[in-house]
């Protein structure tokens, strides 16, 4: 393993966690895609990485509003962090272990294609689809394929 690499109990607990989400995602009909973005996804997370989850909902605003249902999920957590970076709020979650997992919440609306220029970026850097029901997370991987620069 790599110097600095998160240890195998942390990469089980993200695996574990992101299973929860799928399952959480689809007893909802209001969860449009779960999505697994940043070093996690790449493959690059280190010891300090965060966990960054994206989940595209129509009613994105009320689940930042009351984060009790990831506590719910992940009963030894707490919310640390709540910010709001352009179209998405973030929710920053402690858990037990110490791990942080980032939530972004979002519009589904996010996903349009063509993507915009900070959707590009983020899903461009490396995602996972976690959930995607209504292929959101898919079409905007193949418009990312589509639309890359050619090397």
């Amino acid at each position: 393993m790599p110097v600095g690499a998160p240890s195998g109990g942390h990469h089980l607990e993200v695996e574990r966690l992101l299973a929860d989400m799928a399952g959480w995602g689809e007893s909802r009909n209001d969860i449009e895609a779960i999505g697994l973005v940043g070093s996690y996804a790449r493959g690059q997370a280190h010891v300090t990485s965060d966990v960054d989850i994206v989940i595209l909902t129509p009613a994105f605003a009320d689940l930042a509003a009351d984060t009790s249902w990831f506590r719910r999920l992940r009963a030894n957590s707490h919310l640390v962090r709540s910010a709001t970076w352009g179209p998405l709020l973030e929710c920053r979650h402690r858990m037990a272990s110490g791990l942080l997992v980032e939530l972004g919440l979002v519009a589904p609306t996010w996903a349009e294609l063509p993507l915009d220029p900070g959707t590009r970026r983020v899903l461009g850097d490396g995602h996972r689809i976690v959930h995607d029901p209504h292929s959101l997370l898919a079409r905007a991987r193949e418009w990312l394929s589509e639309n890359s620069p050619q090397e």
